[in-house]
């Protein structure tokens, strides 16, 4: 397979772009970086990558960033949820990854990579995104496990880590997927070379909410049992595919990390 040597990645200062840019970067490729904001865009040069405007909910802004760009590969990676705004984040999904895979078909662009979700890819706006991109000819949906690490929710200073502090956990399932955000890293990086499909990215301990529940809250501070609730039952998935394309998570459970840094 082609290495792909010029990689645009659309959302380049989000939880997951930001360190993508920089593993990029620390491989040699040629990196063009996107934010919405153009305060953002020297964090995106200070990180050796190529700062470039881009509002994926306006066509016209991403054919501009991608022919400016020329890329051999397009990683999506933007979301909307540093406000917990889900809807808006869904619209990224549904109108944002048709635009950017249109403009990307259009141009030439030999591989797109966008990130999903293990725990429920039937959910109706992560189905559009995963159908957007299969329509490319090498489309790479990589189904992540949850998030956790630097600049997530369940970091020391997140969000959710901060309500179980207070003895209350809310989950998006049952049981969950978890993933380190360094892991999902490098399966990003890696997934520039892997063939088109779908793959899941997950850690190797899927947990029940009762298990990982308790140990938020005490890392947290919460001394006691966290009242918990669950939107629902979850797809539990397995990195069986990824592992057999040479993806191993440096970070196979998620007991050594949730909660902390």
């Amino acid at each position: 397979m082609t290495r792909a040597e010029r990689v645009l990645v659309v959302g380049a200062t989000g939880v997951l772009g930001a360190p993508a840019v920089r593993a990029l970067v620390a491989e040699g490729r040629t990196v063009f970086g996107t934010s919405r904001s153009p305060e953002r865009l020297p964090v995106i040069e200070a990180a050796g990558a190529t700062g470039l405007l881009l509002d994926v909910l306006d066509r016209e802004s991403v054919d501009r960033a991608v022919a400016a760009a020329r890329p051999t590969a397009i990683v999506f990676l933007a979301t909307d949820l540093a406000a917990l705004d889900y809807a808006a984040n869904a619209r990224l999904r549904v109108e944002g990854a048709p635009a950017l895979v249109d403009s990307a078909r259009a141009a030439g662009v030999g591989r797109v990579v966008a990130e999903g979700i293990s725990w429920a890819p039937d959910d109706a706006p992560v189905a559009a995104l995963e159908r957007a991109v299969a329509s490319h000819p090498h489309g790479i949906v990589l189904r992540l496990g949850l998030l956790y690490g630097p600049r997530t929710w369940y970091a020391a200073d997140g969000a959710f880590t901060a309500k179980a502090g207070e003895g209350r956990v809310d989950a998006i399932a049952e049981t969950t997927n978890w993933l380190h955000v360094d892991d999902a890293v490098s399966a990003v990086v890696a997934a520039l070379d892997w063939p088109a499909g779908i793959v899941d990215v997950v850690d190797d301990e899927p947990a029940p909410l009762d298990d990982w529940a308790g140990v938020l809250a005490a890392r947290a501070g919460f001394s006691g049992r966290p009242a918990t609730s669950a939107r629902g039952p979850a797809r539990v998935a397995d990195a069986s595919t990824a592992k057999s394309l040479g993806w191993w998570p440096a970070r196979p459970s998620w007991r050594d990390g949730l909660g902390f840094g």
